[in-house]
């Protein structure tokens, strides 16, 4: 199993990356935050990454992610029947792991709309195998059971859960006003912001 490379970036693409070793380059399938934000071509970086045989094609494929998180969600995605790596990485490139974990906890299917390929029935399927396995990290100090109405306001006005979630961090122990007045405060901080 190869769980992470490190070497010099020496080509990318729109889904992949090339990572020279050693005399050895390794194409590595990608997220597409991943390429946006990976470095310049002669950079050394370092991936954490998953080796996934693909049957139909009898070849073995290089997945590759900026934290050991996102790789064990890609990974936990894969068990997920129907699911398989092109497709969570697709579900990675447009949600990201934070947004993924929501939409897990929340049993949100409509999260996963955006995502070519998932239907209302594989997201489902993700929401409930993956219910417990995938958490959401503590990156914004949100009080997310208390101003879950907020981010639902704030994601139907279009905004992403990671726009609304820094939104609401800016909330800080005002859980004593009203949903609107929540709402108001976070919409000037998105215009400030």
């Amino acid at each position: 199993m190869i769980t992470a490379i490190e070497g010099i970036l020496t080509r990318q693409d729109v889904d992949s990356v090339d990572i020279s070793i050693g005399g050895v380059t390794l194409k590595t399938y990608v997220p597409h935050s991943v390429i946006e934000n990976l470095g310049r071509l002669g950079d050394k970086v370092k991936l954490f990454t998953s080796l996934q045989f693909r049957s139909r094609e009898d070849t073995l494929t290089l997945f590759g992610f900026p934290s050991e998180e996102h790789r064990l969600n890609f990974e936990s995605l894969t068990t997920v029947g129907g699911v398989g790596p092109r497709m969570a990485l697709n579900i990675l490139s447009t949600l990201g792991v934070d947004s993924l974990a929501i939409a897990v906890a929340n049993g949100d299917t409509t999260a996963f709309k955006p995502i070519t390929g998932v239907g209302t029935k594989i997201a489902n399927r993700i929401i409930l195998e993956l219910r417990g396995k995938i958490e959401i990290r503590e990156t914004f100090d949100v009080n997310l059971p208390s101003n879950q109405e907020v981010l639902d306001a704030l994601v139907s006005l279009g905004y992403t859960t990671p726009e609304a979630l820094h939104a609401i961090s800016f909330l800080k122990e005002k859980d004593s006003i009203s949903l609107e007045e929540k709402i108001r405060i976070c919409l000037q901080q998105m215009s400030v912001g």
